[in-house]
């Protein structure tokens, strides 16, 4: 599949629903846990994929804001389990040049993670093959209602015309903010449903939904995907026709 991609037309910001750690875990008789700490592989795997094909930027959607509600004790694991990973994959990060950035509202992560964050981008801040986004607390309707309120202060201060509200202008108020909208979502699991993320930035993006449990997506998955993108045909509202021409 790697052969049939055509570097010139690759997806420049690719997202993935990481879906069916719990499923993958329950499968082999075991906790929900044990599925989130084999996706690792998962995550070095795609995000080495992505770098080695010339993929701009990476996001992933680790935790959602809705995810706080799971039981306490597979919360907590989560959180272990980030601060872990970051340790953990920081020499793949340097090894191919990754620059590591977040998205979501990460202040209401605990303050490890939150001081690992940090200081993992920080070491990371130099490095231009790709960028990796971790969508943590995050999203669609909470950044939207954030970047809402955001722009409501400014006009009412003084710093913003509610003349000039415009998409563009709205564009810079959301959480990705100097992030291009993602042309290709990746969802595994067969879940049909984006899961309230990135609601506004998907507008024109394409989908691709794959059975596959996260725990055993891998490159060759991520190839397939990316040849299924290209053999599209994106019109952003026009006709085959005024493409061609």
């Amino acid at each position: 599949m790697k052969e049939q991609i055509r570097p010139e037309s690759l997806p420049k910001h690719v997202a993935i629903i990481m879906d069916g750690n719990g499923r993958w875990a329950k499968k082999k008789g075991a906790a929900r846990v044990f599925g989130h700490k084999n996706a690792i592989k998962a995550v070095r795997d795609v995000t080495e994929g992505c770098a080695e094909l010339g993929v701009n930027f990476l996001t992933l959607y680790a935790f959602s804001t809705e995810n706080w509600s799971r039981p306490k004790l597979e919360v907590n694991a989560l959180m272990e389990l980030l601060v872990s990973t970051l340790v953990s994959e920081m020499k793949t990060l340097m090894d191919n040049s990754i620059k590591l950035a977040t998205i979501g509202d990460t202040k209401s992560l605990p303050d490890r993670c939150q001081r690992e964050l940090k200081d993992a981008m920080e070491k990371t801040s130099q490095n231009s093959r790709m960028t990796l986004v971790l969508a943590l607390s995050y999203s669609g309707r909470w950044d939207m209602a954030q970047a809402t309120k955001s722009i409501a202060i400014d006009v009412a201060n003084g710093k913003l015309d509610a003349e000039n509200i415009n998409q563009e202008l709205i564009d810079k108020y959301l959480n990705t903010s100097g992030i291009p909208d993602p042309e290709l979502l990746i969802r595994t699991s067969g879940e049909q449903r984006i899961s309230n993320f990135m609601l506004w930035q998907m507008a024109y993006t394409e989908f691709y939904i794959t059975d596959t449990l996260w725990p055993d997506y891998r490159k060759k998955d991520l190839y397939e995907a990316i040849v299924s993108f290209q053999e599209r045909e994106r019109r952003f509202g026009m006709t085959s026709e005024q493409l061609k021409s």
